[in-house]
């Protein structure tokens, strides 16, 4: 897989490099600015991108302007977004460019180098990727009237680790309870979110967005 890396810092731009190419990724460009990232990219070139939300000139949303370009030039163009900080008016942008391929990460999971290598694989295979403090904020801040809010306790946990972009068997074991239960629960949170069973697979998808977009 080849991807292409937008960061400001050079220390953590060089430490993504190193880290992606150990685990088996090859980079085929780093950038300090989106710009020139954007200048460089050719739809075929690569595979992936990851980008840090705020870099030079105005330190304001320029990657996620050139995450959501990407995407445009090349649909569904596989983009990680990493942040210092929850800003979850980004992360609904974001997500609504499209259902397949993006991720919005916190930059200390790139840290933890299991957890962050394991989002931006799920990312480049088409999934969908939240980081958990950016699904804390936005559950709080849903209104009364929100369908999210007749969600209980165990359904809100289970819906934050389907915007995770985790599958059933990986939220039975963070929960410590059986396939079928967790399957319970979605369909639950499906039929309260009033996602209907036309939408397939998407379902997924479309329960993350629906509080993002309420």
């Amino acid at each position: 897989m080849r991807l292409l890396i937008a960061e400001d810092d050079a220390l953590l731009r060089a430490g993504m490099q190193l880290l992606l190419q150990s685990e088996g990724f090859e980079v085929a460009g780093a950038w300090d600015n989106a710009d020139d990232l954007l200048a460089a990219f050719e739809p075929g070139s690569a595979d992936g991108a990851v980008l840090d939300v705020r870099m030079p000139p105005t330190f304001t949303n320029e990657g996620l302007k050139a995450a959501l370009e990407l995407r445009a030039q090349v649909p569904d163009f596989p983009v990680l977004v990493l942040s210092a900080y929850v800003e979850d008016r980004y992360a609904g942008r974001l997500l609504g460019s499209g259902a397949q391929g993006v991720g919005y990460l916190l930059k200390e999971r790139v840290g933890n180098v299991g957890e962050f290598v394991d989002g931006l694989r799920r990312v480049l295979d088409g999934g969908t990727v939240m980081d958990p403090e950016v699904i804390a904020q936005l559950f709080s801040r849903r209104s009364t009237e929100d369908p999210i809010r007749s969600l209980t306790p165990r359904e809100f946990e289970v819906l934050g680790l389907v915007a995770e972009g985790l599958g059933n068997t990986a939220i039975a074991q963070a929960i410590t309870v059986s396939e079928t239960a967790v399957s319970k629960h979605i369909g639950n949170i499906f039929a309260k979110l009033g996602l209907a069973p036309s939408d397939s697979g998407h379902r997924r998808v479309l329960a993350t967005l629906a509080y993002l977009r309420s």
